[in-house]
């Protein structure tokens, strides 16, 4: 991967990883469901009249907004308000990065090299270790629905690589659309029209700008670049970076909202990094490689 990319994740990376803060801000004054049904609404609108439906089919566009919308951001902000921590949710998201090398090699036929496998080891005990010290603000509900997160997570990765070279804003902005039926259902079955609109009242400026940055911050700035870089490079040199994710967000979590960092939150840390580490390594020799055999 050039530096330049992986500059670019490495702020994807920070984005996502200090995004667990702001959504815990704004579970504080809104329902769940309301708050991820607002952050796609906001995509979507008003940049969906403006801006033409990308060159791919509206089965891509459905699941996408679907497996993105509902399945990994629904879920997410659902289990937050009180089943799991922001710092171990940034963490057990991750678990993506798995699930998609899985798929990739299911479905796509891409291979790994062995040094990727490693690297994906490496940091796997990473996050084995913070799964085995799960603390009493973590539930087993939450680590389950933050597993089908992850995976919904991983399913959204197939589809952008399957969608191949697209507008990427326009494919975010179209696909937020199919986000917003389903949350906006959950929210009514959830909590009714009377407590939806009261949240939408009773809103702060501060819960409003949370859910502003949700949309242009994490939605269109974090996802246009990943997607950008997915369509670049396999998934297993590109979702190896998002294991940096959890270091941001349990530092920010840390720092913001006083959460504990034990000693093996700290070596899950290390484990992490030395993991993203390898797979760069891995990473770079294959672009070497690949760029003399091109060469005339």
């Amino acid at each position: 991967m050039r530096i330049v990319h992986q500059c670019v994740a490495l702020l994807v990376a920070f984005i996502w990883g200090t995004n667990f803060v702001f959504i815990r801000y704004g579970l504080d004054e809104l329902e769940p469901f309301t708050f991820a049904m607002l952050r796609f609404v906001l995509v979507a609108f008003p940049l969906i009249l403006v801006i033409p439906r990308p060159r791919t089919s509206w089965v891509n566009l459905a699941s996408y907004g679907l497996f993105i919308g509902f399945g990994q951001f629904g879920l997410l902000y659902w289990v937050m308000r009180d089943n799991i921590t922001p710092g171990l949710a940034s963490l057990l998201l991750q678990m993506q990065v798995f699930f998609t090398v899985l798929l990739a090699l299911v479905l796509a036929n891409e291979t790994v090299r062995r040094q990727q496998v490693v690297a994906l080891c490496v940091s796997f005990l990473g996050l084995a270790l913070i799964i085995g010290y799960t603390d009493g603000q973590t539930t087993h509900l939450g680590v389950a629905v933050a597993l089908v997160a992850a995976a919904s997570w991983a399913c959204g990765n197939m589809i952008i690589k399957r969608a191949g070279d697209v507008d990427i804003l326009a494919f975010l902005v179209w696909s937020s659309l199919f986000s917003v039926p389903p949350l906006a259902l959950m929210a009514l079955y959830s909590y009714g029209f009377d407590g939806i609109a009261g949240d939408l009242m009773q809103a702060s400026w501060k819960a409003w700008s949370v859910v502003v940055w949700q949309s242009v911050g994490n939605t269109m700035i974090g996802y246009g670049l990943w997607n950008m870089l997915l369509n670049r490079y396999t998934a297993a040199t590109v979702t190896p970076w998002a294991l940096l994710v959890p270091v941001f967000g349990m530092s920010a979590s840390a720092v913001l909202l006083a959460e504990p960092m034990p000693w093996w939150k700290l070596l899950a840390m290390v484990l992490i990094f030395a993991g993203l580490a390898l797979n760069m390594t891995a990473s770079r020799t294959w672009f070497r490689a690949a760029n003399r055999q091109v060469s005339p």
